[in-house]
């Protein structure tokens, strides 16, 4: 294979998007795309045999996902590069389809010669974006603020490790009376009624 150029294949269940991608692509230089499927099924029953880079997935798919579909195949063939093109936005989408295995993810809006671009710089290692889906990526590991106090916080992650009331006071040098005064806090703060629930909360909102 020439790997001066970039061998693309699509999944795209769209015959209208998959065959302007198709002639876009193979018609670039530098680019060829000489593979598009309609559906989930027959990528993953043909990509692993094909000289293949990049996959430009589709998530909505007729029946299994173009999510399903990544997962897979980049199990079988981890040399691949996914780039998730997409109307998707939603936060679920993305994160689960990073996880599958996409090294990228862009929206169906991006313009041609960006496309271009961005599969590029996944064939040499870059994780490319649509500058929404960054976004969205970045205010998601915004710290949230922690209504608990340092002490609060030791107490909850003590708790969460399955210390009961009399180890939690022994391990931070508390009387339980103190720290049961303290988890009262901690579960009036989170507004929960039990530890479950307080630790459920807190791994949630990344407080512990």
């Amino acid at each position: 294979m020439n790997q001066d150029i970039v061998h693309i294949a699509i999944v795209e269940d769209d015959h209208e998007i998959r065959q302007t991608l198709n002639l876009i692509l193979d018609g670039s230089t530098g680019f060829s795309c000489k593979y598009a499927f309609p559906d989930a099924e027959s990528a993953i029953a043909s990509i692993p045999n094909l000289p293949v880079d990049v996959v430009l997935m589709d998530i909505d798919l007729p029946q299994k996902n173009g999510i399903e579909a990544t997962r897979e195949l980049k199990k079988k063939c981890p040399e691949i590069d996914f780039i998730m093109l997409t109307v998707q936005s939603d936060d679920d989408s993305i994160f689960e389809s990073l996880c599958a295995g996409a090294s990228g993810y862009l929206l169906k809006d991006t313009n041609p010669a960006d496309l271009l671009v961005h599969i590029k710089e996944v064939f040499n290692g870059g994780s490319p974006m649509s500058s929404q889906i960054a976004r969205r990526i970045i205010n998601s590991f915004r710290i949230i603020d922690n209504p608990l106090s340092e002490r609060e916080t030791e107490i909850l992650k003590l708790l969460s490790q399955g210390l009961n009331y009399k180890d939690v006071a022994e391990e931070v040098f508390l009387s339980p009376h103190t720290v049961k005064t303290h988890i009262k806090n901690i579960y009036s703060k989170l507004h929960v009624n039990n530890r479950a629930e307080a630790i459920y909360k807190a791994i949630k909102q990344k407080l512990i």
